[in-house]
Formats: structure tokens, sequence, C-alpha cells
């Protein structure tokens, strides 16, 4: 085995007393190993034993230890050929100065974009919607909620609303919102968002393939039709690991900065 990798997982250089379960904080260790640069895309993980050996844990907990990283995306294991290094994309970073849709953005970067829809249809509007959309209390609300992914790792949940009267077929949206509503002549133009830390709760760990309580950053927009019409509401998680949001900063003429 190699020996700085027996020489990461030693048990002093990542158990803390009150660190949590020690199949966790294993997991953590090697998932930082990994996203730092120590462990590589195709490095493999020594097997259950050895790892069990290094570890001074169980076999059962070095297994629960690595299922959580097959979880979030880290890790792959294959029959024959044990656990290896997931490819995982660097970070993305998007600006907050121009309005684009995630399949641009993965476009732009030579990554392929796909997406595995949760929910879509017309709804009745919750309370939230009705406000957002300043919809009339007699109309409806389209909804698409769906799980965006780059290459083989989720990166973010979106779910849009928006009135019904500008997407009357939720079913007809393929890989871009903005592209169907450009054709429908509804795209919008502007937008105001509020971004906000959040912890993920277990529903939506699960989907990013994270665990619960991991960091993530949510993301409220409201975007607007060149009339000023309100066109959109969305709530997007992002995982806080995969993501940094930049923004051109200049400052005032009357600075005295």
């Amino acid at each position: 085995m190699n020996i700085k990798l027996a020489d990461m997982l030693a048990p002093e250089n990542w158990t803390r007393k009150h660190g949590g379960p020690l199949y966790t904080q294993l997991s953590q260790h090697i998932g930082a190993a990994i996203r730092n640069g120590q462990l590589m895309q195709g490095d493999a993980l020594p097997s259950e034993r050895e790892l069990a050996q290094i570890s001074k844990l169980s076999r059962v907990t070095v297994r629960k230890a690595v299922q959580e990283l097959v979880r979030e995306g880290l890790v792959v294991q294959k029959q024959g050929s044990g656990t290896s290094v997931a490819a995982v994309p660097g970070k993305v970073e998007q600006s907050l100065s121009l309005l684009t849709s995630f399949s641009e953005d993965m476009q732009r970067r030579g990554w392929k974009a796909s997406s595995k829809w949760i929910e879509r249809g017309i709804f009745s509007p919750s309370p939230e919607e009705t406000m957002a959309l300043g919809l009339a209390p007699s109309r409806k609300v389209a909804r698409i909620s769906r799980l965006r992914i780059a290459g083989d790792m989720p990166l973010a949940i979106e779910r849009a609303s928006l009135d019904s009267q500008l997407l009357p077929d939720p079913n007809a949206v393929g890989d871009s919102l903005y592209a169907h509503l450009e054709r429908l002549g509804n795209k919008p133009v502007r937008a105001m968002q509020r971004i906000s830390a959040h912890s993920l709760e277990l529903e939506d760990a699960e989907l990013l393939k994270v665990p619960p309580g991991a960091a993530a950053l949510r993301i409220e927009r409201i975007s607007y039709l060149k009339s000023g019409k309100i066109a959109e509401f969305t709530r997007s998680i992002y995982r806080g690991d995969a993501y940094d949001f930049v923004a051109e900063l200049r400052l005032s003429p009357e600075s005295g900065v």
C-alpha cells in the first residue's frame, strides 16, 4: 500500500473526540482529501479489510464510511476492481451580473448538462407563489422542479413557478426553461436574487448526494419580462462544495477610498 496514503488514513490524523460518529469522520476526512487534490481521479482506495486495519475501526464502520462517499459521488465501486476516486468537476464560478440558465452555464464550460425531473405540471398556487408572482386568485401556476447535473455530479435543485399563461405546458420544457420561454416570446430579461446560507435537509441532501446538514446556497430569484411583468419565481439549492458566486464591484464616483 502507498505509505503516504496509509499515513493520511492513520486515526491520529483525523479522529476528534467530539467530531461525531467515526464513520462520518472517516468519510469526511477522505472526502476532504479528494476535494483538495490529495487523492486524484482514478486513485484506488485500500480494500475494506486494509482500511479497517489502518484506521483501527471495524469493517462495518469502514463500510458505512465508504457508502457515504459513494452517495456523495466522490468514489465509485466496481465489481472486481474495488473502490476508486470518481471524476469531480472543479468549483463552478457563477457570475451574479448575468441572467443565464444552468444549461447555458454548463455549455460555456464544455460540461455535459442533464436534468432529472422531480415535478412538473399545472397546480393551484401556494400563498407564497401567489404573492411572489402577483397572481389573481383564479390563476393557476406552472411548476417545474428538477435536479441539475454536470457530468455525473448533481449540482443544484431548481424549483421554478410561473403564471400558467406564460408556460401553459410545463411538460414541453426540454433542457433549458429559458430557451423554451424564448420560443414562446416570454423569456425574462432581468431578475432580482437573494442568496443565503442553507443547511440541507434529508430529502435535498439525498438528491445532491451529500450528507444531511451539509452546507448549501439557497437562491430565491424573481425574474421579469421586458414589459415589467413578473415572469418567474425560482427557489434553488446549490451544493456549497461545488459553487462559488462571483460579483464585480465598482467604487461609486462619490467614494473617497
